[in-house]
């Protein structure tokens, strides 16, 4: 049989694949899945400090010191002979109640050098504070937890198990939820408002002149986004290219603050993202009938009018699509914003990259990659809607 039986093509088209699905399973799909344990994961107490666990199921929550909870705490730390293991039960406490990192500091030594029963409260005042006793129980109750999540979204569960909003000195991951996307949104309404009358005219002209100007929009793509935006560090300096021609031209007194601020930022993140708007827009332009502005003229109406109602209408797929891949691609932008931004201007990428890296905090940057990510799951899914093949033929 020509061909082979159908089931030797289907394992050659499988085996055909199956570098493209290693790759994405090793490069992807687990990295997405060791985020999404990290940020619900919390076995560090249980696993270190097994005794201690087991005296926190009995704990009356009452106990000045925590009574044989505390005596438990002293016998784990002593037979704890792995640092790095006892330094992650310290950065898990001090995250849940300010101050565990030099209590736990101070109360290690006093622990590993003496022997027999210990009485904390005498090592330091502080373990006379519930608080810190019930970090501990809290901790030490399941392997898996919610907190993480929570934090993420500036809430946490009380002593009691419900969840509350944090004061606002506490955690203010909101806030910069917020600013991620007003930031990426202004990105997107400027780069439709340049995208869409480029891509127009780069739609109305053919041959070398189509060529030149796609050219030109690409060209961004091709050089790397670290290099573009030291580009732009240099140009909107204070005696930078643009502040001195217009120092030059007369136009300005002094040097404008377009350097560390919000307007520097969105000017390089548009100049970066202004490709993925202006491709869409021009995809669909190009299968726009050239005679219907003309028609539509010809029956009365303005240039401006004809626009209105018939080539914009057309082509708003387009600017929907272009204003998701811009957006979508925005809210994850981490050097831009980092180079260029002052303090006001991070991005929640900044936030993920200083737990990760500044604070080995990986279960909340884990519990933010998974609010970042799913928003973008979201956002691709209504572009996905938007350029399916039902809603092209719509």
């Amino acid at each position: 049989m020509r061909g082979g039986t159908p089931l030797r093509r289907h394992l050659a088209a499988a085996l055909m694949l199956m570098p493209l699905v290693v790759f994405l399973g090793l490069f992807f799909v687990w990295p997405i899945i060791t985020m999404l344990s990290e940020a619900v994961s919390d076995p560090v107490v249980v696993k270190t400090l097994p005794a201690t666990t087991e005296a926190a199921r009995a704990w009356d929550r009452q106990t000045p010191g925590a009574g044989a909870l505390g005596q438990a705490l002293v016998d784990d730390i002593r037979a704890t002979t792995d640092d790095q293991a006892m330094g992650d039960v310290v950065r898990r406490l001090n995250s849940a109640k300010s101050g565990f990192r030099t209590l736990m500091m101070k109360t290690l030594s006093a622990a590993r050098g003496s022997t027999g029963p210990l009485d904390l409260t005498t090592v330091d005042e502080r373990w006379k504070d519930n608080g810190y006793w019930e970090a501990i129980a809290a901790a030490a109750q399941s392997r898996y937890t919610d907190r993480n999540l929570l934090a993420a979204l500036d809430y946490a569960r009380n002593p009691q198990g419900s969840i509350e909003a944090l004061p606002p000195a506490a955690s203010n991951n909101a806030d910069i939820f917020k600013r991620t996307f007003v930031i990426s949104g202004l990105v997107t309404l400027m780069c439709i408002a340049l995208g869409y009358p480029f891509a127009m005219l780069a739609a109305s002209v053919t041959g070398w002149k189509r060529q030149l100007l796609l050219g030109a929009v690409l060209l961004p793509l091709w050089t790397s986004l670290l290099v573009r935006t030291a580009a732009w560090f240099i140009l909107l300096q204070d005696r930078g290219m643009i502040n001195s021609t217009l120092l030059g031209l007369g136009i300005i007194s002094e040097p404008l603050p377009l350097l560390f601020n919000r307007l520097g930022v969105v000017i390089a993140m548009t100049h970066v993202l202004l490709p993925f708007m202006v491709l869409p827009i021009f995809s669909v332009l190009i299968g726009i009938p050239g005679n219907l502005m003309p028609a539509a003229q010809s029956l009365g109406a303005s240039k401006l009018r004809a626009f209105w109602h018939v080539l914009l209408p057309l082509s708003l797929r387009g600017v929907a699509s272009g204003a998701l891949l811009v957006f979508m691609s925005a809210i994850g932008y981490y050097i831009t914003p980092a180079l260029i931004g002052g303090p006001r201007d991070q991005m929640i990428s900044s936030i993920i990259a200083f737990y990760a890296t500044g604070t080995a905090n990986w279960g909340m940057a884990g519990a933010l990659g998974i609010i970042l990510l799913a928003a973008t799951l979201a956002l691709y899914a209504v572009y996905h809607r938007l350029t399916s093949d039902r809603a092209l033929r719509v």
